[in-house]
């Protein structure tokens, strides 16, 4: 089964399980194939069309995992594939679904408006709609998840799952309401796209129109009938959590974990790590990691931006000579106290210095936030006074 379908891990998260007094472990589906956990929905849905519907082809409508799900399925029965993805879907999950022999049309601002265009192409062309998340099959096939969580960790007794649609949770609690009624299933939304969680607590279906968000991969305007009825009948809670929280959630499951996650993927880790279920002290939960399908631009700013929050990074902004040897004497300093200069930028006109002397915006390396405190005070006792460290959203900037 390994061509179709990977077992993929179940690792321990020691850092998160000693916060909480838990412990944790993180259902890797990164590494299925396609990188999340779409694959096993479209797989099962592929392996159950007639001979006339694989020769007609398959059209579907995706933020990109889906579509990357469909277009692997669809590849392994021979089945023409043609997806319809937002105008703004990810470049990284476009040239994936290509990869897999997929045709793609990019076509509207968001899911709703590509599931509108695939189902007037599934009309034009005959061919057999599969839905991200409406369909008992695709439910079924993300179920398998469920299967191997209660075989790799038996003992579990919590579930924490990323909700958009609803298809994940809905199988995975299925399957694990039906061998361990006891245990506990929770569903994460992020605040940009609530309207499961709206749903949930009002006890009708709710739509409300996703804002942008790091999380496209379930930023979904309305539950389905189907989920909606399951996760209302079988999940616990379903909690939301900040776009902020799942940036750092990235940052976390790649720095402590060496895990990587996109948006959507990152959102059930984020909601342990912001505390955001109850009672979890002693409790053997499986947080499910559900795609990797992140676009490098996009982790290349986050990593950035954690590294500041952290006062690993820093920009320090300081008057100087402007004369030859100015700018090296202070590099000195910072060389001194032990600063990696990553960039320089000089400000000789906008600025109310003398003429003879020029601002610097120095970006630096740093360890911690005391280590910037002690660079700044050596500048300051080398003799620039007129010294202060450029605030970053999130990052106090240092007392010294």
């Amino acid at each position: 089964m390994g061509d179709l379908l990977l077992l993929t891990p179940l690792v321990p998260a020691p850092a998160l399980s000693r916060e909480l007094g838990a412990e944790v472990r993180v259902k890797v589906e990164s590494l299925q194939h396609t990188g999340s956990f779409k694959t096993r929905g479209g797989l099962n849905k592929m392996l159950q069309l007639g001979e006339e519907e694989r020769r007609r082809g398959v059209v579907c409508a995706s933020a990109g995992n889906h579509a990357q799900g469909v277009a692997f399925a669809a590849s392994r029965v021979g089945a023409p594939c043609l997806v319809v993805m937002p105008e703004n879907a990810p470049l990284v999950k476009v040239r994936a679904t290509l990869r897999w022999g997929a045709e793609v049309v990019l076509r509207g601002q968001g899911f709703d408006d590509a599931v509108d265009h695939a189902r007037q192409l599934q009309e034009q062309r005959g061919l057999t709609f599969v839905h991200a998340f409406d369909d008992e099959q695709i439910i079924a096939g993300q179920g398998t998840l469920g299967l191997e969580l209660l075989e790799q960790f038996p003992e579990l007794d919590t579930v924490v799952v990323p909700i958009g649609g609803g298809g994940l949770i809905s199988g995975i609690a299925q399957v694990v309401k039906a061998t361990k009624p006891e245990a506990r299933v929770y569903g994460v939304q992020t605040e940009a796209a609530p309207s499961v969680q709206l749903s949930y607590t009002s006890g009708e279906p709710v739509e409300r129109r996703p804002s942008s968000s790091l999380a496209d991969g379930i930023a979904i305007k309305r539950p389905a009938a189907i989920t909606l009825d399951i996760i209302r009948r079988l999940v616990d809670d379903v909690v939301l959590v900040s776009e902020a929280a799942i940036e750092e959630a990235i940052f976390q499951l790649l720095d402590a974990q060496k895990l990587l996650a996109e948006g959507a993927g990152a959102a059930a880790f984020a909601a342990l790590a912001e505390r955001r279920l109850p009672d979890l002290a002693g409790r053997r939960v499986a947080v499910v990691l559900s795609g990797g399908n992140i676009d490098l631009n996009v982790l290349s700013r986050i990593i950035e931006r954690s590294l500041v929050r952290r006062h690993q990074m820093t920009r320090l902004r300081l008057t100087i000579s402007d004369r030859p040897g100015g700018l090296a004497a202070a590099l000195a300093v910072v060389a001194r106290a032990g600063g990696n200069v990553l960039g320089i930028e000089h400000e000789r006109f906008f600025t109310d210095a003398a003429c003879w002397e020029t601002e610097i915006v120095l970006t630096l390396e740093t360890r911690d936030e005391a280590h910037v405190e002690a660079l700044m005070q050596a500048l300051r006792d080398a003799g620039y006074p007129r010294l202060r460290q450029l605030e970053a959203p999130g990052c106090e900037p240092a007392s010294a």
